[in-house]
Formats: C-alpha cells, sequence, structure tokens
C-alpha cells in the first residue's frame, strides 16, 4: 500500500514511520524545506524515545522517504492522511482548520485514480464531510472517498501506543474505503487489537469525548487532592483506594500541577464550543478547563508560600518544564504559568530539563538552564520539582539540601516523601494532597554526607 503522509510534526511523523514499519510504502510531505532536509540527514525535529532508530531502519529499507513535492506523493498514493496542525483558534477556542482545508485542496487537484483521503488530524464534527466538500469542488471528477482516523498516541510511549493499541478508530461513508483501510491497518488486525468502524460523525466524536473524559479524570483527582489538604488525608492512599476499582482504574489517578499538552488544553476547548455552537453546553468539560487553570495557578501560592511570602531576592531551582517527561513538548506546561510568575515576583530560577530547552529558551525568557540538578540547587533558596523525569525520582536528598541556603522543596509530582525530606535536612516540603512538612527549630535529622 502507498501512503502519503501530509505533515511532518508530531503525528504525522510518528504514524508514517510506523505505517512504514508495517510494510507499506510512505512519504512524509512537508512544506518546510528545512523540516524535510532534517529529516533526509537522519534527524528527528521532535523528541519521542525509539523514534528515530525506527525511522533509520526504514528509511535503510526503502519504505520509508521524505519530501517537499505534494503533487507526486499524492498523485502516487493509494491513501492519503492530513496530520497538519489544528491549533486553537484565537479568541473563540474553535479549532482552527485552516491548515487541514488548505491541505484538501491541494491533494484535490492531485488525485489520480482512487484515493482515500484520510483526516489523522483533531478535527471537529462535521470536518470531514467539509473535506468532502472541499476535495469534490475542486476536483469534480476525482475519484475518492473520504475516512476519519483520529490518533491516540501519548507523547513519550507513541510507537508502542501505535503498534499495540487499545483500538484503532475507523469513520468511513463506504465499503471501499473500509476495505482499504483495512488493509492498511491489516498488521493490528492479524494480532486481534480491535478496530472500530464507524461513521465519520462518530469518530470524530471519540476522539474528543476520550481526551475530554481523561482531562476529566486527572482534573477530579487534583480537585480530591486540595480536598485532602484539607481534612489531613493522603491522596496516595485515596488514589489507590478509588484505582483498585476495575469500574474506575488506576490510570490518570495522580495528583499535580494541572494538565497541558498539546491535546487535554486544546481538544477540551474545542469539545467545549462544539457544544456551545449546537446548543448543548457541555458543563463537565467547561468546568474541567476552568478548574485545571485554577488548579495551576494554585501551585504558585504553593511554592510562594515555601518562600515564606516573597519570591523577590530569592534563587530557585525549577526540576523539570515539559509538561510530562520523556518529551520535548511545552505546550500548556504548568512551568508556563508558574515560572513565569516566580520572575515576576523578583525570583532567579535556574532551570533543569533532560529535553525541554530546546523550547523552552523562547518560552520560559530570564531563566538560567543547566543539565546539573546539583548545580541548580547550589545555593538556592527552594527547589521545585515539576517534571518527574527520571534522574529526578532518585536524587540524594542530603546531598541537595546540604547545597542549598534554604532547604526548601515544594514536591509537585508528590515523587518523594515528607518523612524523607525532613530526614534528609529538609526545613520544608511541601506537597500535593498530603500533609506539608516544616521542621521546627529543634526538630529533623542535621543532613550529613
Amino acid at each position: 500500500m502507498k501512503i502519503a503522509m501530509i505533515g511532518t510534526g508530531y503525528v504525522g511523523l510518528v504514524s508514517g514511520v510506523c505505517f512504514s514499519d508495517f510494510g507499506h510504502e510512505v512519504v512524509c510531505v512537508d512544506k518546510n524545506d528545512a523540516k524535510i532536509a532534517m529529516l533526509e540527514a537522519g534527524e528527528v525535529p521532535i523528541y519521542e524515545p525509539g523514534l528515530d532508530e525506527l525511522m533509520a531502519k526504514n528509511v535503510a529499507a526503502g519504505r520509508l522517504t521524505f519530501s517537499n513535492d505534494l503533487a507526486t506523493a499524492v498523485q502516487e498514493a493509494d491513501a492519503v492522511f492530513i496530520a497538519v496542525g489544528t491549533p486553537t483558534r484565537r479568541g473563540d477556542g474553535h479549532a482552527d482548520l485552516t491548515y487541514v482545508m488548505a491541505a484538501a485542496e491541494e491533494i484535490a487537484v492531485n488525485l489520480r485514480g482512487y484515493t482515500v483521503v484520510v483526516t489523522k488530524s483533531t478535527v471537529p464534527v462535521g470536518t470531514n464531510k467539509q473535506v468532502k466538500h472541499v476535495v469534490r469542488k475542486a476536483n469534480p471528477e476525482a475519484d475518492f472517498d473520504v475516512a476519519s482516523n483520529p490518533e491516540f498516541l501519548r507523547e513519550g510511549a507513541a510507537i508502542d501506543d501505535f503498534m499495540r493499541p487499545d483500538r484503532v478508530v475507523v469513520g468511513v461513508q463506504t465499503e471501499r474505503a473500509e476495505e482499504l483501510m483495512g488493509d492498511i491497518y491489516r498488521p493490528l488486525f492479524l494480532r486481534d487489537f480491535p478496530v472500530v468502524y464507524t461513521d465519520l460523525e462518530s469518530a470524530e466524536t471519540i476522539k474528543y469525548a476520550a481526551n475530554a473524559f481523561l482531562a476529566t479524570k486527572i482534573t477530579f483527582i487534583n480537585e480530591i487532592a486540595l480536598l485532602c489538604e484539607r481534612v489531613g488525608a493522603d491522596i496516595k492512599s485515596v488514589s489507590k483506594g478509588m484505582g483498585l476499582d476495575g469500574r474506575i482504574g488506576n490510570k490518570f489517578l495522580h495528583a499535580g500541577p494541572g494538565y497541558g499538552g498539546s491535546c487535554f488544553p486544546k481538544d477540551t476547548k474545542a469539545l467545549a464550543r462544539i457544544g456551545q455552537d449546537v446548543a448543548t453546553p457541555l458543563q463537565i468539560t467547561e468546568t474541567v478547563i476552568k478548574v485545571n487553570e485554577e488548579i495551576k495557578r494554585r501551585m504558585i501560592d504553593k511554592v510562594l508560600d515555601l518562600c515564606e511570602g516573597s519570591f523577590k531576592g530569592k534563587t530557585i531551582a525549577v526540576l523539570g518544564v515539559t509538561f510530562k517527561p520523556n518529551t520535548d513538548d511545552m505546550r500548556e506546561s504548568p512551568a508556563l504559568t508558574i515560572i513565569p510568575a516566580m520572575i515576576g515576583g523578583g525570583a532567579k530560577v535556574r532551570v533543569v530539563d533532560p529535553q525541554g530547552r530546546r523550547e523552552g529558551e523562547d518560552l520560559l525568557p530570564g531563566v538560567q538552564w543547566t543539565d546539573d540538578a546539583y548545580k541548580a540547587v547550589q545555593k538556592a533558596h527552594a527547589v521545585v520539582l515539576l517534571t518527574e523525569w527520571n534522574e529526578f525520582r532518585a536524587l540524594d536528598l542530603k546531598r541537595v539540601a546540604r547545597r542549598m541556603e534554604t532547604p526548601r522543596m515544594a514536591d509537585l509530582r508528590n515523587i518523594y516523601a515528607p518523612q524523607d525530606a525532613k530526614k534528609a535536612g529538609f526545613d520544608a516540603y511541601v506537597c500535593i494532597g498530603r500533609p506539608d512538612m516544616i521542621a521546627k527549630p529543634d526538630e529533623g535529622d542535621e543532613a550529613t554526607e
């Protein structure tokens, strides 16, 4: 099967590489000449564990190529996937479909023979029918179908998600399109991974509904964490007790500083707008959006309390700024709310993140970057743990405390235990959904080597 993947962003590149590993001939197309040159040189423009090796393997096998020539790629393809950006439109929260429709129009005039035009990008309900209209208008004689094939890739685990999915969702209008999409995904079908065939509108809705539900789950546990702080409960015990209920499950029940990334913020806003447009307000989703922003701002107050009510003159070390570990994605990261508040309050901020610097240097002006957590905490008045990268999970807390001017920690991922911080010599340790630890002058073990 010959596939053209239009767009080499996160979704397009991961999908294109994985389809080629299925044995299909894939050409990934992008108008950004610099990005295509980088890919042809074997360089991956995003950080995703294992992607560079898988890409190199399939390039070497001759199944994967990169091009800025959309016309040729489309003319030779059996299926053309649209995987361009759908950012939140300024002002109204709608998904911006400018790039999708532009791609559809350009695809249309280059179609040769029967082709399925597949929307891989996350798009509002009704978009695929709009794509069909655009293609038909631009090329009335084209022999084509449209399909909706939303992605469900987690950054940091995208390859495994693609190769071993919980399900594949395919929205189609004809048996011909269903058959072709079945051929594309046959390697998964043969291994008994479920493929859900449905109509276009249902496929579009599934993507938004799934992401909104997961965002709701995260926000719910973060609200329960606040309640735990007020009543003296421990959110880790509460989460474990809830998660063992098979009807609930333990995923997405980890309290933190609020969700971020490329999907949940954008998709919840878009779903809320869809509901408003059809006079069906999605009150739970709208509340989730509001509460998540409140949670991020509440993290500022936690760190401010740790700094005794003022950031002015303080040196603060921040461990992790990407929205989650194993990605370089900074989009909607809680760090983009918390760190500017520190700097605005007069703090000097040092940042350590294994992959965040590439995007973070532009998004977080005024911070000092370093590649070592122990250097970052030198003479610092506080350390804030924002992203649970593996290298931050087993720090020598005694060494950290000894290097600091005032040993104080805001553990916003609940990686450590208050008693461990106390034994290591921290004067103060604040976390989420558990009792904080503020050592009295005559308490605690002295930090030693």
